[in-house]
């Protein structure tokens, strides 16, 4: 192993130009933040699974088992070729999944790290130029990998202690010591995961549309009476506002019209 190796070994991802960034308090969030619900971690993985072909992008090392793909590029996958090198294969429409010679198989070694088989049988491994290979029968020290996650971003280091990229010939190569732009990639698994059909639906909405109307009133309203303030008029134009994609802004105007809104002025 060498020393530029060692010294990413169980670490984090280090990014070229990377700097640590100060979190400041926010003492409170604005009341259209509060309303809007952000997509959770699941929403959006349910929807990156389906512009991928139901392919997700791994966050873990312990995800990386199985059938895998490694996007280089958006949408483009490595590709195997016949004689044992890789290359960044044609980038695929949205919803399709990678071609059988861009599927890898993924094996763990140990605790921090893998081999990958390509299609066609053999090892992936590195050559004394830096070259991604697949041409090796067993798995020895050359054919193990090192997967470096740094929140939400990954790089995948070789043997060679350089992270995998492409180079501008379009060949897969391991030749960087640090992880830069061109070195971050996703790993994308098939091995199934349970994806919530509701994910992408705020929890204050999943119900009927009366209940969801008072579940907001619950989180905005100040309480000083004791007493829950709901609008005597029908749900229709909260259903209609639906539709139109404007139901907080509609639940909203009613609830100041009731004055049950402690933003409310």
């Amino acid at each position: 192993m060498t020393d530029s190796y060692s010294a990413v070994k169980g670490g984090k991802l280090k990014l070229k130009g990377h700097k640590e960034k100060k979190h400041k308090k926010h003492r409170k969030r604005k009341h259209e933040e509060e309303g809007d619900s952000k997509p959770d971690d699941r929403k959006a993985q349910s929807e990156d699974m389906v512009k991928h072909g139901g392919w997700w992008s791994v966050s873990k090392f312990d995800d990386i088992t199985g059938n895998v793909a490694i996007e280089l590029q958006p949408f483009s996958y490595m590709n195997a070729l016949d004689n044992g090198l890789f290359t960044v294969g044609a980038p695929r429409d949205e919803g399709d999944g990678p071609d059988p010679v861009e599927i890898l198989t993924a094996i763990k070694i140990n605790e921090t790290k893998v081999a990958l088989k390509s299609g066609y049988g053999k090892y992936l491994s590195v050559n004394p130029d830096g070259v991604v290979i697949g041409r090796s029968d067993a798995i020895g020290a050359r054919e193990q990998w090192e997967p470096v996650f740094q929140e939400s971003e990954l790089a995948l280091n070789g043997c060679n202690g350089r992270f995998l990229s492409v180079s501008k010939e379009g060949d897969v190569v391991c030749e960087s010591k640090t992880a830069g732009t061109d070195q971050i990639i996703k790993i994308r698994s098939s091995v199934n995961i349970e994806i919530d059909p509701n994910a992408h639906i705020p929890i204050e909405e999943q119900g009927k549309l009366k209940d969801a109307e008072v579940n907001y009133i619950k989180k905005f309203q100040s309480f000083q009476d004791r007493k829950l303030k709901i609008t005597k008029d029908t749900i229709t134009d909260l259903k209609r506002a639906k539709k139109e994609g404007i139901l907080h802004e509609k639940m909203l105007d009613r609830r100041e019209k009731m004055k049950a809104d402690r933003y409310c002025k």
